[in-house]
């Protein structure tokens, strides 16, 4: 069967996958194929930014895989979200805009990750940013392709959650991403125009119009040809080949990246062999280092409307935000609900965030209406620094089949500690004067759960994930490194990995952003561009991000 060829193939087309193709277009003289699984990106449900949990229900658009029963979780399987779409998990996720914070990468760079430090991958960040709300600074672009915002008017009982804060003496935050990412505030979303922003509508899309990058939609690979060591192309699942004259990319997330690679005989030998693959690259990092950021919410409910939410008294205000927004693109249906957001300091001590507050103005879900019905609120707090580290690993040999995913949630004792002491804050929080006038109920945990052994038991019998998983390619410059420094792989030529799945620890928020920042990196990489210049950082910020060690909770 003949094959088509590139210079690049570029497997996914996430917010990773679909920016890297975009700066390899660039390249005029060079044609690159991105291969994605899913379909267009073109739904209501993904294009409007309130439709999150519709997004993520869909199932046309989010391949739906869940972990194996997870000990540490009551033995429950945990679903895990990934978009099956151009833009990938992007096309799905809840639009937030956040780097992590500044010592997460300072602490790559130290575990081997040369080049990857603050300063070093800022000026990446700043690259892809187009900031509607600061100005162009070490710490912000404006020119970038990619819009960022805070979520225009949003629903005042964000503003009762920063006032109860405040109360508890955390201190406000003015700029997420800017140089000290500790505190309450506002929070900046990708959105455009009362629109979702993601890297296949504003950076493929447009390099696809130059007539160098090629998408394939529908079209889902099955392994990835090596000859002499050397990675030549890939073969599809109907047998189709698509081969590389250059390099072969994977960006398919940190699920289906590992699971390729161990398709094609690059992974944990003895596991390739149980499951009668013939070994080409003997790697045990790849599928390892798995982790995730755990969540535990606390759920309040109220007969006041101010929240978002279907109920009868809301109703003619509903019916109004419907129309405003198809004739202005503007009010609650044009953000996506995460307005604000705390990261807190649970324990004095530590030298850095070890919990996000994600605050919903809304009720949570209790119907397979993926809107909320009532009226209430709640914060889900976030552990941001997991020590518990899982696999992903082969189900069989067939590429169709779903992988086996075992975070192994909640094995470290003390990755739960963090979360118990986050549900005593929040309690704090909804208790304070701020929250009096909304008369709400605690309906979760419940106000009867107030042990340390109870709060354990609630977390682990309804946690989930926040859908940040990474590491399972991690990068280094060791021996059980799946990818060096520059993201090829070790033991295979002219085969690199570009998406989650090389962070060697996760950072301390939400990855998309992170995503994006290395498949820039990526790009200047594969083209032999000379780095950008490290960030010039102010001398205050320097001193501030020196790389700190989390102490143990």
């Amino acid at each position: 069967m003949s094959a088509a060829e590139f210079d690049y193939v570029v497997v996914g087309a996430g917010s990773a996958g679909a920016a890297l193709a975009a700066r390899l277009g660039e390249a005029a003289d060079r044609t690159t194929c991105v291969i994605e699984a899913g379909g267009r990106d073109t739904h209501p449900f993904i294009r409007i930014p309130s439709f999150v949990a519709a997004a993520i229900a869909r199932k046309r658009t989010n391949w739906g895989f869940a972990t194996v029963p997870q000990t540490g979780m009551a033995g429950r399987r945990i679903g895990v979200p990934r978009g099956k779409v151009l833009g990938g998990s992007g096309s799905i996720n809840g639009m937030v805009y956040f780097r992590g914070h500044p010592t997460d990468y300072d602490d790559w760079a130290d575990a081997g990750c040369t080049g990857w430090s603050y300063a070093e991958v800022l000026p990446y960040f700043t690259r892809t940013e187009r900031n509607e709300d600061y100005p162009e600074s070490v710490f912000h672009g404006t020119h970038g392709p990619i819009n960022v915002k805070l979520v225009e008017n949003p629903n005042r009982l964000n503003f009762a959650f920063m006032d109860a804060l405040e109360s508890l003496q955390f201190p406000a935050c003015p700029d997420f991403n800017g140089p000290d990412p500790e505190g309450y505030g506002r929070r900046q979303g990708l959105i455009r125009d009362g629109r979702r922003e993601s890297t296949s509508r504003n950076m493929l899309r447009p390099a696809m119009a130059r007539g160098n990058v090629h998408v394939q939609t529908g079209a889902q690979v099955a392994r990835v040809l090596v000859e002499n060591g050397r990675a030549i192309g890939v073969e599809l699942t109907d047998g189709r080949r698509i081969r590389a004259r250059r390099e072969v990319i994977l960006s398919a997330g940190t699920v289906q990246t590992p699971q390729i690679l161990m398709l094609s005989g690059i992974g944990p030998g003895s596991h390739l062999q149980d499951m009668g693959i013939k070994v080409v690259a003997d790697r045990r990092g790849v599928g390892a280092n798995y982790h995730d950021h755990v969540a535990a919410p606390i759920h309040m409910e109220t007969r006041d409307p101010t929240s978002y939410g279907i109920s009868p008294r809301a109703l003619p205000r509903d019916i109004g935000h419907l129309f405003r927004y198809l004739f202005t693109r503007k009010g609650p249906l044009a953000g996506n609900v995460f307005e604000s957001v705390a990261f807190l300091r649970t324990d004095p001590d530590l030298e850095r965030p070890d919990v996000q507050f994600v605050f919903q103005p809304a009720r949570r879900l209790t119907t397979r209406i993926p809107f909320p019905v009532g009226h209430g609120f709640a914060i889900s707090p976030v552990a941001l620094y997991p020590k518990s580290r899982g696999t992903v690993r082969l189900a069989n040999p067939e590429p169709e089949t779903a992988p086996l995913i075992d975070p192994k949630l909640l094995h470290e004792p003390e990755d739960i500690l963090p979360l118990i002491r986050a549900l005593k804050i929040a309690r704090q929080v909804f208790a304070s004067a701020a929250f009096a006038p909304y008369r709400a109920s605690e309906v979760a945990p419940g106000p009867e759960m107030r042990s340390d052994a109870e709060l354990d038991r609630y977390i682990r019998e309804t946690g989930y994930t926040v859908h940040h998983p990474v590491g399972t390619c991690r990068m280094g410059s060791d021996a059980g490194a799946v990818v060096d420094p520059q993201l090829r792989v070790n033991g295979v030529e002219g085969l690199r990995v570009v998406d989650a799945s090389v962070m060697p620890g996760v950072i301390g928020g939400n990855t998309n952003a992170p995503c994006v920042m290395i498949a820039e990196r990526a790009a200047d990489f594969i083209l032999g561009k000379p780095p950008l210049p490290a960030a010039d950082l102010p001398p205050e910020s320097v001193a501030r991000h020196k790389p700190a060690k989390q102490k143990a909770a």
